[in-house]
């Protein structure tokens, strides 16, 4: 579900906002209330800012591929960038958004690019296929994706899906969730009717011609709120599926063993810009959007509502790649045959860059 063109997925998101007129204010209003789950906790975040390690002995290059175009999931990002937390430990950080969703993988790799951000699952089939990336921080806790319905059609299960009509983008993982969540509800999978639909999945679901469409609740089902569409979201991870981390940062296993120091900064400086966006998600949206004034305010406002509980690993150091969770995707990804091999955590990722307690 998370490989998709970044031209086609754009076109999606414009076609949003381009409906959009509601006049949403900052963090704090109302709205996108059943996509963006529970408010923001922050249990996560230490009590005092994470201090900074020592810097770097000189400046250093380095870029970061982003999983996407910049968007309220990257908060964090900019707002380290703009307090100069990365500068501070001598790291002049490029960020980049790429043209593919599997740019950031291919490219960090391949040593092209230092670090990248993609879909915790991605980064799991990645290896998988052999590449030698290797995650160094979670920056979403939780899969963001699943089914969205809108709330007229007053789904209260996925195996009320059966008989019905579901939109999927075309990528295996999207039936695998599909597939999940309805057998956990105790249908029966055979009895959906699926449809490719690319990533127009909203439109279809507005046209009437699907009554769910596989998405990210945090991005697809926000932007049908705000457009004025009430939804109904299952999440994967709360109908049947794997709680693993939906966004990750991660860099090559090269680099991890040749230039630690480097690793370590950038994990911290980004770890401290995603505790300051959850004490203060307002100006971080500010921040955001000051770097990028083409993302709409409403949109943004309500998509970073969305994000904020889930950045938040819940009693464990804001960043922290839980093993348990990485077990569970490998579990699920084996069963579902999007991986030919159970993948330890060791060889997944590690958690000796983040911040010491």
């Amino acid at each position: 579900m998370a490989l998709f063109t970044m031209t086609a997925r754009y076109r999606h998101l414009a076609a949003l906002i381009a409906a959009v007129a509601l006049g949403l204010g900052g963090c704090g209003s109302g709205g996108a209330g059943s996509a963006a789950g529970p408010a923001a906790a922050g249990r996560g975040v230490r009590p005092t800012p994470t201090p900074l390690p020592s810097p770097l002995p000189h400046p250093t290059e380095a870029t970061l591929i982003l999983d996407f175009t910049p968007n309220a999931v990257h908060a964090g990002i900019y707002r380290a960038l703009a307090a100069g937390y990365y500068r501070r430990e001598h790291i002049e950080l490029q960020v980049v958004a790429p043209s593919a969703t599997v740019e950031p993988l291919s490219l960090v790799s391949a040593g092209r690019a230092q670090f990248g951000l993609a879909d915790g699952s991605d980064v799991a089939t990645a290896i998988d296929h052999g590449a030698g990336d290797e995650a160094v921080m979670a920056l979403v806790q939780r899969p963001v994706g699943g089914l969205i319905a809108l709330a007229a059609e007053h789904l209260r299960s996925p195996a009320q899906l059966q008989g019905r009509t579901v939109g999927i983008t075309g990528v295996p993982s999207d039936l695998a969730v599909l597939d999940t969540e309805v057998l956990h509800a105790g249908g029966d999978p055979g009895k959906v009717h699926v449809v490719t639909v690319g990533f127009n999945g909203a439109q279809a679901l507005l046209a009437g011609r699907v009554a769910a469409f596989t998405g990210f609740i945090p991005d697809d089902g926000v932007g049908l709120e705000v457009e004025g569409h009430p939804i109904t979201p299952f999440w994967l991870d709360r109908n049947g599926g794997p709680e693993y981390p939906g966004l990750v940062a991660f860099t090559n296993r090269a680099l991890a063993r040749s230039d630690p120091a480097l690793v370590r900064d950038f994990v911290a400086a980004t770890v401290r810009g995603y505790e300051d966006t959850l004490r203060d998600p307002t100006r971080s949206l500010n921040e955001l959007l000051h770097a990028n004034p083409s993302l709409p305010h409403a949109l943004t406002a309500a998509s970073l509502r969305a994000y904020l509980p889930l950045f938040d690993a819940g009693g464990v150091a804001l960043g922290t790649i839980q093993p348990a969770h990485i077990a569970e995707l490998s579990r699920w990804m084996l069963a579902n045959h999007l991986s030919s091999a159970p993948l330890p955590f060791a060889r997944y990722g590690s958690n000796a860059f983040l911040p010491a307690s």
